[in-house]
């Protein structure tokens, strides 16, 4: 309890602290707000491995796709993988649900970052101009986009059937870059983090603009769940 306490303490201050630090970068240009939330993503794994004695281990760094257009489909557990992804990746940006650009200041940095939102369950003018916006990001930037098949947080043990949406970012020509953790066996969505718990993360050979777009959601899915059993 007291370690959980700790964690939660010092993570989310460093997070507050961060956010007032750079928020002249709101108003410079991007890369700065870009190196702010990598340095969130170092302070999430310090917090961990300081304060609840977590194990970090990565496989699969050489399959990261270099030098072409990719997108990544991970796993959805926790907040740790908004966080970490910024540290593995070169400059991110992700599909994200409204209720997070709401967020005071840490809502403006995801903007600056090029985050797209959707706000789930509901019918909107956003929501039916969503793909379109998707396409135009993905056009103008270099940077990997990021998704979350599943849709929203869930346990490890849960296995919910991945959202169609991936198959159509598919289906722009880009390459799927997967990745699965077993983030909330440590930080779960809710309840107390976990401490002397190893986080494992996979990262898997991508698919290449080949397949089918039913095949490709089903192969996606049964490979990434089949890896996630592995890691928990």
């Amino acid at each position: 309890m007291i370690r959980s306490f700790l964690f939660k303490f010092f993570f989310y201050i460093g997070l507050i602290l961060l956010c007032i630090i750079f928020l002249p970068s709101l108003i410079f240009p991007k890369k700065i707000a870009v190196f702010a939330g990598r340095l969130s993503g170092y302070w999430s794994i310090i917090c961990l491995k300081i304060f609840l004695g977590t194990k970090i281990n990565v496989s699969g760094l050489e399959n990261i796709i270099k030098n072409e257009k990719f997108f990544v489909a991970c796993t959805h557990q926790s907040a740790f993988e908004t966080f970490y992804l910024q540290v593995i990746l070169n400059s991110p940006f992700f599909i994200i649900k409204k209720e997070l650009t709401k967020i005071p200041i840490f809502g403006n940095y995801l903007k600056k970052i090029g985050c797209i939102w959707i706000d789930r369950d509901k019918i909107s003018k956003d929501n039916i101009n969503f793909f379109e916006k998707i396409e135009k990001s993905v056009e103008n930037s270099n940077n990997p986009l990021v998704i979350f098949p599943q849709g929203k947080r869930y346990s490890t043990k849960e296995r919910p059937k991945f959202k169609k949406g991936v198959s159509r970012i598919y289906n722009l020509g880009l390459k799927c870059l997967p990745i699965v953790m077993n983030s909330g066996d440590v930080w779960p969505k809710n309840g107390r983090v976990l401490s002397n718990k190893n986080l494992n993360i996979s990262i898997l050979k991508p698919f290449n603009q080949k397949l089918d777009e039913t095949f490709f959601l089903e192969e996606l899915e049964k490979s990434m769940y089949l890896e996630l059993d592995k890691l928990s």
